[in-house]
């Protein structure tokens, strides 16, 4: 879906500001312990199913749906595995949106459906061990995420 109408009413008036952001994204294990992540460009890094949460959404509701969206899935969450922000989670877009993340992180499982790109946000969707996340080429965003998760042994380890 991209940025939402909420959002692109607040970027309208604020332009590439920083805005601090709340978000949830989900960490969809299958019975092999592999976690699904996708990618948004073609040969790009990979990164997380998830986004912002939108007004009157709760987290739980906003990760539910954007598995929904992302990849076609009904998930079930199984654990809220953490909370974040600070330094690590702040970026600047392409465009030169400048956002902080408050990100909430929910692991799951996938309860009906097979992960499938929506094309538009996603391009593509993969199951990784934890030792393949190791050396997958993962966005800056999941990168932090699953280091501080403890998903990922911290940086320079």
């Amino acid at each position: 879906m991209g940025i939402s109408p909420y959002f692109a009413g607040i970027r309208a008036a604020v332009g590439n500001e920083l805005l601090l952001i709340p978000g949830a994204s989900v960490l969809p294990w299958d019975a092999q312990n592999r976690v699904l992540l996708v990618r948004n460009e073609v040969d790009g890094p990979w990164g997380l199913l998830g986004g912002a949460i939108e007004p009157d959404e709760s987290p739980q509701e906003a990760a539910v749906r954007e598995a929904l969206e992302e990849v076609g899935v009904q998930v079930e969450l199984t654990n809220l595995r953490a909370v974040l922000g600070g330094p690590e989670f702040r970026f600047r877009y392409k465009n030169g949106d400048e956002v902080a993340y408050v990100q909430i992180l929910f692991d799951a499982s996938i309860v009906a459906g097979v992960p499938t790109p929506d094309n538009d946000e996603v391009t593509e969707a993969q199951w990784f061990t934890v030792e393949e996340l190791t050396t997958a080429t993962l966005d800056d965003f999941a990168l932090a995420t699953l280091r501080a998760a403890a998903v990922l042994p911290p940086s320079g380890q």
